[in-house]
């Protein structure tokens, strides 16, 4: 039921995001609508940010599209593979269990985009200002950049790739991956991994926020995310270092950028607990 369509999986994501800002909060998670609501009335630069983020969300959904258009015939996924061999491939051989994957599904699918949009709600439960707005410059930077990476340096998920010898393990829990995921995701957008990157965004800057559950939360389903790239047989150790490089870059400039941000409207940026908090 769970993997029935795309439509299905989003359904089920707002009802997770709910659950996790709810779960953090321990207050009502709609309270986190009414808060941004304010917000958004509030500050003009958050509205901006929210676009900056819906447009590069959008450039990706198109990005397949314009890579067909500009008739693109590189291939770099021969060069990885000379790079790492067979990693991949010892992974599934090492960790593969009929009871796991359904779990490493699950966090692949649901946990990287429900993380993503409840970190927003906890921030604005927790009244962190700063790192509200850090998440939405992050999200910006790491699709900005991943995205002209996707166009000029293709490389094809592993499974794909015959030498590696790899199961797209995928397939066993979500049959219909291929005909209702990959529209979202193209077979060459491997480098740098985006799973990776998102997830661990999250912790990093979740791990910055001090609220202890949210930590415990997103820690854990980047660690579980990150192994399951290579479990399911998607993603090349290759871009996953990329994909970690990408979100340490995109948090780091992220948490910069929101101070500037707010630096003429608060008079003191504080992180954690004590952080920006609002009107």
């Amino acid at each position: 039921m769970l993997y029935e369509s795309m439509n299905t999986v989003s359904w089920f994501t707002v009802v997770i995001v709910f659950l996790l800002i709810g779960l953090v909060s321990r207050q009502n998670p709609f309270k986190a609508v009414v808060y941004l609501a304010k917000e958004i009335l509030r500050s003009y630069k958050l509205v901006l940010l929210i676009a900056g983020m819906s447009g590069v969300l959008a450039l990706n959904k198109y990005e397949l599209q314009i890579e067909k258009k500009m008739h693109l015939t590189s291939d770099f996924t021969g060069f990885v593979f000379g790079l790492e061999g067979h990693f991949v491939q010892g992974v599934q051989h090492l960790f593969y269990a009929p009871w796991l994957t359904p779990i490493i599904v699950f966090f692949y699918v649901f946990m990287l985009q429900s993380v993503l949009a409840a970190s927003l709600g906890v921030y604005l439960m927790d009244k962190n200002r700063l790192l509200l707005y850090a998440t939405c410059y992050a999200v910006i930077l790491n699709y900005a950049i991943a995205i002209p990476f996707y166009l000029y340096f293709p490389v094809n998920e592993v499974w794909s790739y015959a030498p590696a010898g790899v199961r797209f393990v995928m397939l066993d829990v979500f049959p219909r991956f291929e005909q209702e995921y990959r529209a979202l995701s193209g077979l060459d957008n491997c480098f740098p991994s985006l799973h990776t990157s998102i997830s661990l965004t999250s912790a990093l800057l979740a791990f910055r926020s001090g609220n202890r559950r949210w930590m415990t939360i997103a820690g854990i389903s980047a660690a579980v995310i990150i192994f399951g790239i290579f479990y399911l047989g998607i993603h090349w150790l290759t871009d996953m270092v990329g994909g970690t490089l990408l979100a340490v870059l995109s948090t780091s400039l992220g948490v910069q950028l929101a101070k500037l941000t707010l630096r003429e409207s608060e008079p003191a940026l504080r992180v954690g607990s004590e952080a920006a908090p609002f009107q």
